[in-house]
């Protein structure tokens, strides 16, 4: 072994529930009661903002797929073709109701 080199002995183990990333802010008092209902809140807009983005995607992807079948001619059958052209205007004029009523909230 190199001199220059020293042996360093393994790490101990942590107490169990511990983890690596762990870190608590000296700087700062205890958060109160009402600060963490507030972040919770804000966590939870977030979140749910979020799922709305999703499903506002999972809806134009629909749309896309459904004027693709409405579009189709006659390798779909003539009711798949006329419903299907139904869900794409339905559905898109839902996702456009959902993404002006995301747009307003948002800003709040």
């Amino acid at each position: 072994m190199a001199k220059h080199l020293s042996v360093v002995p393994p790490a101990e183990a942590k107490p169990e529930g511990s983890l690596p990333s762990d870190v608590y802010d000296l700087g700062r008092g205890p958060e109160s009661t009402a600060d963490r209902v507030k972040r919770l809140q804000t966590e939870a807009k977030l979140l749910a903002h979020e799922e709305v983005e999703k499903l506002e995607h999972a809806m134009d992807a629909l749309v896309e797929q459904a004027k693709a079948i409405a579009e189709g001619g006659d390798a779909y059958a003539a009711g798949v073709r006329d419903i299907a052209g139904r869900i794409a205007s339905d559905v898109e004029q839902k996702a456009s109701m959902l993404k002006a009523i995301l747009e307003k909230t948002s800003h709040l």
